[in-house]
Formats: C-alpha cells, sequence, structure tokens
C-alpha cells in the first residue's frame, strides 16, 4: 500500500498543477522541521551577538509578521555576522538578516521590505510546497517517504533540517513563489505602517552594487531574482500603496552601533 501510494505521489510531482493543489508538509511539520534547520544553522553561521542590534530587529520583524497571513508561526529573527548583503527564511518561522544588509538600507522602510519578504515566504509556506514539489536537492522524496509510512518520521525530519540548513543561504524558491512574496510583502509592509516604496529603493541599491561589487551580495543574487524583473514589477504597486514610516531614530542608531563593532 505504501509504495502505492509513494508511486502516486511521485507521479503527481511531475505535475505542477497537481502537486500544487497537494501540501505533504503540516503546519507542525514544518515547524519541527525549522526547528532541526535552525540548530544547524546556529553552528555553521556566525551570530551577531549584540544585544542593542538584536531586540532592533526582532522588534521590527515581529512587527511585520503580525500582520501577515497564514498560520501562526512562531517567527524569530536572528542577526548573522556578515558583512555580505543577505536573508534567508527557513520553514516554520526563523529569519536570518545579515548585518550586511542593514548596513545597506538607508532607511528602516527598505529594511522593512527585505524582512517583509521572508516573512511572506514563510506565511505562504513555501518551503513546504517546495519540498512536496521535491525541488530541494536530495531533499523532498526522502520526507515523502516519512510522512507517508508514519515510523522514523522524527529521524527523515532531523536530516531534512540538517540537508536545508546547509542550503539556507542559497534556496532558491520558484519564480512564483518570489513573485507572491514579493507582491504580499508590500501589503504586509502597508499594514505595519510602513512606506512600501522602501522595497523598491532598497532593489536599487542592490541593482548598484551588482554593477559595482556584485561579490558581497553574490548569495543574495544566487537566492533571488534578479533586481531589474523585480523593480519593473513591483514599482507601479508600490507606488499606488505608497504612504506611511520611511525612517527611524532607532534605525540611525543601529546603523551607527554596527559602525562601532567589528
Amino acid at each position: 500500500m505504501r509504495r502505492t501510494v509513494l508511486a502516486t505521489l511521485l507521479l503527481l510531482s511531475s505535475t505542477s498543477a497537481a502537486v500544487g493543489a497537494l501540501n505533504l508538509i503540516s503546519v507542525s511539520d514544518e515547524i519541527a522541521l525549522g526547528r532541526r534547520a535552525q540548530q544547524q544553522v546556529r553552528q555553521q553561521v556566525p551570530e551577531l551577538r549584540d544585544r542593542t542590534v538584536s531586540a532592533y530587529v526582532e522588534s521590527l520583524g515581529r512587527h511585520i509578521a503580525a500582520r501577515a497571513d497564514g498560520p501562526r508561526f512562531p517567527y524569530s529573527f536572528d542577526v548573522a555576522n556578515s558583512r555580505e548583503v543577505n536573508a534567508f527564511a527557513l520553514p516554520g518561522g526563523p529569519i536570518w538578516i545579515n548585518r550586511g544588509t542593514i548596513d545597506a538600507a538607508q532607511t528602516e522602510a527598505q529594511l522593512a521590505g527585505v524582512i517583509a519578504h521572508e516573512v511572506a515566504h514563510i506565511a505562504n509556506r513555501h518551503a513546504a510546497e517546495q519540498i512536496t514539489k521535491g525541488t530541494f536537492a536530495n531533499v523532498g522524496l526522502g520526507i515523502l517517504g516519512a510522512l507517508i509510512g508514519g515510523n522514523g518520521t522524527g529521524a527523515q525530519i532531523a536530516q531534512l533540517g540538517a540537508d536545508l540548513a546547509a542550503q539556507a543561504t542559497m534556496m532558491k524558491f520558484s519564480r512564483d513563489a518570489e513573485r507572491e512574496a514579493d507582491l504580499k510583502a508590500l501589503q504586509y509592509m502597508r499594514r505595519a505602517g510602513y512606506d512600501p516604496r522602501g522595497m523598491v529603493e532598497f532593489l536599487r541599491i542592490l541593482r548598484a552594487r551588482q554593477g559595482r561589487d556584485g561579490g558581497s551580495a553574490a548569495n543574495f543574487f544566487a537566492s533571488h531574482p534578479a533586481p531589474a524583473e523585480r523593480i519593473q514589477r513591483l514599482e507601479q504597486q508600490a507606488n499606488r500603496l505608497a504612504g506611511g514610516r520611511r525612517t527611524s531614530a532607532s534605525f540611525q542608531q543601529v546603523q551607527a552601533r554596527l559602525g562601532r563593532l567589528r
């Protein structure tokens, strides 16, 4: 019976429309998976251990996540001590922002746009969708067997968490998922009181860096769509939603503090 069901699911995975309506990862499994991956990431990614910066990013992130759609995931926000411009989301709640991203932003609204995009990936369960489709290398099929068989699920989730952690900074979602995350991010920003144009402004900063010092944002460009494509798609929508907070004294203080930290 198990082989029959698994064969059927593998057949469905060849048809994106069919799999799009099917999600084999429950919310609770997704949260467990994210916790496992977070444990691994903490061993691999150097964390910026500064209470002021961490508290600021956590507060900003939670303010945005509270306006997100979907399940009430246990969101968390950590700062990686890396000067590269990058951010990534793990399944079920954890989000990491590089200090280089905070440095690159010129306003709080721009930083809010980056965080809102990652929140949107989690809220709309894009990792679960990708795993169901089996498009993360060497990951998708293993979890299918675990969830269908019912035995050894914990071990499979632990292994999958480790695999996802190893790929975390380079996870590449589908074009449809990225478009949805961009559009949802604009909505979340608006709901949270931030000017959605900040997101487009940050993409312009990335586009300029891409031509000048692309190496410092290589992971971002590898795991996110090209800035120029996103700017063209989002500018009109962002202008339609324009209005809201641009920056804050707290953002400026955190940027200044980062400048003094090694």
